[in-house]
């Protein structure tokens, strides 16, 4: 099973942006979404940006994650 992680965009050179994951600092491809913009929350795969997502969407999914390694249930619901 593959997860698309989401992050936030802190830097951008060309085509390959800067994210940010937990305080982690990665390389993520622009090119399939060049829409980009510093400040948005992208969902990354595979290095590649595949979709913007607004910033409580990004919050909801970090939280999802942090349940799957064992981390206290913060989300109640998924609209």
């Amino acid at each position: 099973m593959c997860l698309a992680v989401p992050a936030k965009v802190v830097e951008i050179q060309d085509q390959l942006a800067s994210v940010e994951v937990n305080g982690v600092r990665r390389a993520a491809s622009l090119m399939l979404l060049p829409e980009a913009a510093i400040g948005d929350y992208v969902l990354v795969h595979a290095g590649f940006a595949m979709q913007i997502v607004e910033a409580d969407e990004a919050e909801r999914i970090e939280a999802l994650r942090a349940e799957m390694r064992g981390a206290p249930r913060t989300v109640v619901s998924i609209p």
